[in-house]
């Protein structure tokens, strides 16, 4: 079979192909970023231009300024993302790496079980999170935001691929040298992990950013709304503040951006190291 790499036509058809991609992808977004700059009235005018006539920062001042809750709201999604992230990195981890390495009494039945909730949609467990929530007193709170997140069996399973293709003989060598197996699990596993991690970390993070369906139905002191639920008061019955909306949204848009490219480099190794064997 040729390869593309030998076949040039085929390569610049390739390139051709993710080109056009980019650039139906941007064009969404190059909008917003350029009606963030415009006036409410240019916006709803029907115009498509990309360029705005009135260039103007007033939807960043008002967001910024005149919204007192904005900044609260930032607060709360950033807060939430990133104890989420890191409770995930740490327990689908832990849970990973005994599915992979250790041997215990029931280690089969735990893992089709994480097998099984895969196939569980999010929107089934929703109702019996929010009884859960209510009878323990943790609704509209952070806790309630956090604790349902902090463990992912996509995650647990994608980590557990990746164990199971970790040489065994750098495991072997630690518990020689006198290290128990949390002692390995610290200080041989975790820092080598660090593509897995970090591709983790790029996926919960943007999940718990851009989450909107477990706060609606949480949270109800608009102190607490994250950012996806206070771009809603955005929104009313009879007028959409769409110049506010697209301003928040590009500040919305910046940690998830800066993260996907702090982490991109870890993608492909990360990719490599957890499609073996299972």
């Amino acid at each position: 079979m040729t390869s593309i790499s030998r076949t040039p036509w085929l390569k610049g058809l390739l390139y051709l192909v993710l080109t056009l991609y980019a650039v139906i992808t941007l064009i969404p977004f190059m909008w917003a970023l350029s009606a963030s700059f415009k006036p409410l009235s240019e916006i709803v005018s029907g115009e498509s231009n990309f360029i705005p006539h009135n260039f103007t920062l007033d939807n960043y001042k008002e967001i910024f300024l005149q919204e007192p809750l904005f900044l609260r709201w930032l607060f709360n999604s950033v807060f939430i993302a990133l104890c989420v992230t890191i409770l995930n990195l740490l327990f689908n981890s832990m849970a990973g790496y005994a599915l992979a390495r250790l041997s215990f009494q029931g280690k089969h039945f735990w893992f089709f079980l994480i097998l099984a909730v895969l196939a569980v949609p999010a929107q089934v467990t929703l109702i019996p999170t929010f009884l859960i929530l209510k009878a323990i007193g943790w609704l509209n709170s952070y806790q309630g935001m956090i604790v349902p997140s902090m463990v992912n069996a996509t995650f647990i399973f994608m980590m557990r691929q990746f164990f199971i293709n970790f040489p065994k003989e750098l495991e072997e060598a630690a518990q020689l040298d006198g290290l128990t197996p949390f002692g390995i699990f610290r200080y041989i596993v975790l820092p080598l992990a660090k593509p897995a991690l970090a591709a983790q970390a790029v996926f919960v993070f943007m999940g718990s950013w851009n989450n909107f369906l477990l706060p609606v139905v949480i949270l109800f002191d608009p102190e607490m709304f994250t950012l996806p639920l206070g771009l809603n008061t955005f929104k009313g019955q009879y007028i959409s503040y769409w110049n506010y909306i697209m301003a928040a949204s590009m500040v919305f848009t910046l940690p998830a951006l800066s993260i996907y490219a702090f982490f991109n480099r870890y993608f492909i190794q990360s990719v490599t190291f957890t499609g073996g064997k299972g």
